[in-house]
């Protein structure tokens, strides 16, 4: 076993002396004192040797691993040294050239989407409150009316994490799948009134034409004396005529949202056919943009707001949608194919 430790640095010295760039002295570094290498596959056998032999061998074993490590050391310094050699002596580089300049960027359609959507929202008033992307199950859900036997958690299967930093139990740790929660932790902040947008990303288990699994929302949530559906409706066709333009019509359809009740969608006339119905519109005449509704007395209680006090109105919408249906878009996965040809369209 010491002739072959022998030999193993003998072969060492020879092939690391040859090595002509670095990735041939890593090579050599591997195949010598890797932990397949053949140091030790000679120092495997070491187990059946007599302590005596042992000790007499690891003695050997650790002159010869010393020696290959001072080798390639000096091995890595000469091709280091001769690469800038070799740089050193090409054509010098002239500073005084021009540079080549790069053509300008500018925003991401959905990034200047959002920053227009909260701009039309500011206008009204509205204040922006973010909130974090990690949330626990009791703000993701059951805050939001949405208890644990709820169907409508099938629909918002979600990512769950593990979270050693967290005081809430194992499995309730998960990626937001609304920016909702961020509207139970500004009322726990402050006292109404209350009127707020809350923009972000969000996280579902979905991935086709019109759904990713990462995606944008922003909500909103206006609580004080008095708001009544008017407010709410007041308000949405403020936006509408100020985000897609003065002839855009609002309309507003009974539906049902755990965390609000009364619950509208809420639509806008199509762009494309005037609301006459085309291909776009899918021969309706309008478009889906929203859902909204007057916020449920159970989630005001969760917040820490009197619903014999106060009354309120939220709304939520995806901000991949709303610039699908503002530019004509027919998939909402080219957004982030990060397709050049593209993006440079808007």
């Amino acid at each position: 076993m010491r002739e072959r430790l022998e030999r193993v640095l003998k072969s060492a010295r020879d092939e690391i002396g040859r090595a002509a760039d670095a990735s041939e002295v890593e090579a050599l570094r591997i195949r010598y004192l890797g932990k397949k290498g053949e140091l030790s596959q000679v120092l495997g056998g070491m187990g059946k040797l007599a302590a005596e032999d042992r000790r007499a061998l690891g003695e050997v074993a650790n002159r010869v691993k010393g020696e290959l490590e001072a080798l390639l050391a000096l091995a890595v310094a000469r091709v280091e040294e001769a690469a800038l050699e070799t740089e050193l002596s090409a054509a010098p580089l002239d500073v005084t050239l021009p540079g080549r300049q790069r053509p300008p960027g500018h925003r991401h359609l959905v990034s200047r989407t959002l920053e227009e959507v909260i701009r039309s929202f500011q206008r009204l008033g509205f204040e922006v409150f973010t909130g974090p992307e990690i949330e626990v199950d009791a703000l993701n859900f059951e805050a939001l009316n949405i208890p644990a036997d709820h169907p409508a958690r099938d629909m918002q299967d979600t990512f769950y994490v593990d979270a050693p930093w967290s005081k809430a139990p194992a499995g309730q740790v998960l990626l937001r799948t609304h920016t909702s929660p961020g509207q139970i932790r500004a009322m726990r902040s402050r006292p109404p009134p209350l009127r707020i947008v809350v923009p972000g990303k969000a996280y579902r288990v979905d991935s086709d034409a019109t759904h990713t699994p990462m995606f944008h929302q922003i909500e909103g949530l206006l609580v004080d004396r008095d708001i009544t559906f008017a407010d709410l409706k007041g308000t949405l066709t403020a936006f509408v005529t100020s985000f897609f333009g003065a002839d855009r019509r609002t309309r507003f359809r009974p539906s049902y949202f755990q965390f609000t009740e009364p619950s509208a969608e809420v639509d806008v006339s199509c762009g494309t056919c005037g609301g006459k119905g085309c291909r776009v519109c899918k021969q309706t005449g309008w478009l889906e943009i929203l859902g909204s509704g007057m916020v449920h007395p159970s989630v005001l209680a969760a917040g820490g707001y009197d619903p014999a006090q106060v009354t309120g109105f939220a709304w939520g919408m995806g901000i991949e949608r709303i610039a699908m249906l503002r530019h004509g878009l027919d998939d909402l996965r080219s957004l982030f194919e990060n397709d050049m040809r593209f993006l440079e369209q808007f």
